[in-house]
């Protein structure tokens, strides 16, 4: 055994050492991701309730069975993510203290433990509704053949890819309900999938060097900063008009969409030619996160009055 290998299997030992089982499992099934499209998954379900006067204690069950089934299918995926990319986690950062590194999980329990995931969760799904289940599996092949098996280790269109399975969340949530899809569902949809490119370059710019060792030929890997940064402020700049398409929802939503959509322009615009270009992608990270929490959010909020 080489040295380096000797130091990277003390580095498992140790990081298997210090997490909790816990800790392990939200790694497994990557319980950040599964939250967050929990939220988009609601605001679906919830637009769909509103648009077609339902109340929503005529259909508790129907939500139950779709937020559960979808969380499901989201950590089943994650989790077969998790297995396809064990041989490259260890030489990222953000991913060396996965189970999968650590050997806290051997490879065989994790690809039994995803598709499990993914057989109750499709079955949750077809509870709720036929169109739900096959959008649900529409997005898992997305996310694990297309992306996870084929794009992510050779094109750089491997973000656009995962971004349609990222997507998919309020369309499952909408589908539930009514299965003629809306244009505002399609417009969530849309929303989605624009912000997730511009969301995951910021970060795939903060971790260029850890998705270089790993040979993953992310945009600013294979073609550099300054393409990268052009890339981001083109797809923003996509999604000022999608507001305006979304009128159903109101004024109010309509301006502070706006708003948000021209404050991140602005903030992109303010450091663009900035020395620090890391500095410029985590502070156009974090007001991804900021934006999509506050916009989906919104959506709820304003059918409420």
């Amino acid at each position: 055994m080489s040295q380096a290998t000797s130091q990277l299997h003390d580095q498992a030992a140790e990081a298997a050492v210090s997490t909790t089982w816990k800790q392990d499992l939200f790694a497994l099934v990557k319980m950040g991701i599964v939250n967050s499209n929990a939220l988009t998954t609601f605001a679906g379900f919830w637009l769909a309730l509103h648009f077609n006067g339902i109340s929503f204690w005529s259909a508790w069950d129907k939500m139950i069975f779709t937020m559960l089934g979808s969380s499901l299918i989201i950590a089943g995926s994650c989790s077969l993510n998790n297995y396809i990319d064990r041989d490259i986690d260890h030489l990222m950062e953000r991913t060396k203290n996965r189970p999968t590194v650590t050997g806290k999980y051997k490879g065989s329990f994790v690809l039994t433990f995803g598709l499990l995931l993914l057989l109750i969760g499709f079955g949750l799904l077809l509870l709720a509704s036929p169109m739900a289940a096959m959008i649900g599996f529409i997005g898992t092949f997305t996310y694990v053949v297309l992306y996870s098996l084929w794009t992510k280790r050779m094109y750089t269109l491997n973000t656009v890819v995962g971004s349609i399975s990222g997507a998919v969340p309020p369309l499952i949530g909408w589908s539930a309900i009514d299965g003629n899809l809306d244009f505002v569902a399609w417009m969530m949809f849309l929303l989605m999938f624009i912000w997730q490119i511009p969301h995951f370059l910021a970060l795939a710019m903060k971790r260029v060097e850890e998705y270089r060792a790993a040979g993953i030929p992310m945009l600013p890997v294979v073609h550099g900063f300054e393409m990268t940064k052009r890339q981001i402020m083109i797809w923003i700049i996509c999604l000022l008009p999608l507001p305006f398409y979304m009128h159903a929802l109101g004024t109010v939503f309509m301006v502070l969409a706006t708003v948000l959509n021209i404050g991140w322009l602005a903030l992109g615009l303010y450091g663009y030619r900035s020395a620090d270009d890391v500095k410029w992608s985590v502070k156009m990270f974090v007001y991804s996160l900021n934006y999509l929490t506050i916009l989906f959010v919104s959506m709820i909020a304003v059918t409420l009055f």
